[in-house]
């Protein structure tokens, strides 16, 4: 494993993306913490290729088996699933694109593209290795705690498999979450295996983490608290509204400006008493991200929204309780939330269960 000093990492991020642009694909993740203990995950899918997500529950004790560098289905890592894991797949795949598992690991995997480049990988390493697009499945299905996941995945490899929708391999890097709340991102850049501590719980999309890091230091001037009124001789300049405190936090929907937003928005968040009302405040906090029709149109001829043209918008957002193991979700077409109660739920099986999701809202009658 290889961790690059984050400044230089900082400019030649910096420098891809002057050369290339940020592509779309807006994902935004993080989490919050509550005082019971409890630990929320949000996460929202930003896309203009279609994902034509279901929800999958991924049974424990199953035989799985990775995709080797060729792109053939089963000559990668063959490997049993420890662990029962629930959510959210991509095009048809029986991969997790997010989900949480029994124990409390939730992640998801972000479009990181003109950066990600996986490992390069022998005929005679086919058989230790995955596909990016499998990493999720793999790490869901096997680790319990971020710790364990930094102790193994630099035992495997994961190499550049082509996807099938992609046309090649599927640019993506990896956000992670425990729950005792500890976070881990997971880059593969120039070929090799970057992890990362991630004491801000936020991930984005380009460029890559330490840049993002280096990056807030712009902003830490920002603060939630409103700024004393100025005097000049006998004038008083005060600011013309509240919010006055975060003047110059980026709105845009740039990877960038949506990592500081998300830092800045959970940083100042008043630390829930209950999960419950964590998952209350989750959802106003991703609500922030929903990106409407038309604000963002993709060209085909670029790496960004999955190389189709068109709107890109937010697919769905996810809220998962890490305490209760409860993985709710909503979607573009239904706001009304859906949910995969893993208390609830079979765990025991000999193949993954695929479900449609519901895209018909219900409305609650009042008055009647």
């Amino acid at each position: 494993m290889r961790k690059t000093k984050p400044i230089v990492a900082a400019l030649l991020a910096g420098t891809a993306l002057l050369a290339q642009g940020v592509a779309a694909s807006a994902c935004t993740s993080l989490i919050l913490k509550a005082k019971d203990g409890g630990v929320v995950y949000g996460r929202t899918m930003e896309f203009s290729l279609p994902m034509r997500s279901q929800a999958m529950v991924m049974p424990r004790n199953i035989a799985l088996a990775g995709t080797g560098p060729s792109g053939a289905a089963g000559t990668g890592l063959n490997w049993t699933g420890k662990y029962a894991a629930v959510g959210l797949n991509g095009v048809g795949e029986k991969i997790f694109v997010d989900g949480m598992n029994e124990k409390g690991l939730a992640g998801g995997l972000l479009y990181l593209p003109n950066l990600a480049q996986f490992q390069e990988v022998s005929a005679a390493e086919a058989k230790t290795s995955i596909a990016s697009f499998e990493m999720l499945t793999y790490v869901l299905t096997s680790f319990a705690t971020v710790a364990e996941v930094k102790a193994a995945l630099p035992k495997i490899k994961v190499n550049q498999a082509p996807q099938a929708t992609f046309k090649g391999p599927v640019p993506t890097h990896m956000t992670l979450h425990d729950a005792t709340g500890a976070s881990l991102v997971v880059e593969y850049v120039g070929g090799a295996l970057h992890m990362y501590d991630n004491p801000t719980s936020v991930l984005t999309n380009a460029p890559a983490f330490d840049w993002q890091i280096t990056n807030l230091g712009q902003y830490v001037n920002l603060s939630p608290v409103e700024p004393n009124p100025m005097t000049v001789g006998p004038l008083t300049i005060a600011p013309p509204s509240t919010g006055a405190g975060l003047h110059g936090l980026p709105g845009d929907t740039l990877s960038p400006s949506r990592f500081v937003r998300a830092f800045f928005f959970s940083r100042n968040a008043p630390q829930p008493a209950t999960t419950e009302e964590g998952l209350t405040t989750l959802h106003h906090i991703m609500n922030a991200f929903d990106i409407a029709p038309g604000s963002v149109v993709t060209k085909a001829d670029s790496a960004a929204g999955g190389g189709v043209s068109g709107d890109e918008t937010t697919e769905w957002t996810v809220y998962a309780d890490l305490k209760n193991l409860r993985y709710t979700f909503n979607t573009y077409d239904n706001p009304n939330l859906q949910v995969i109660d893993m208390a609830k739920v079979k765990l025991e099986g000999k193949e993954p269960r695929l479900f449609p999701l519901a895209s018909t809202p219900v409305m609650t009658p009042i008055g009647q």
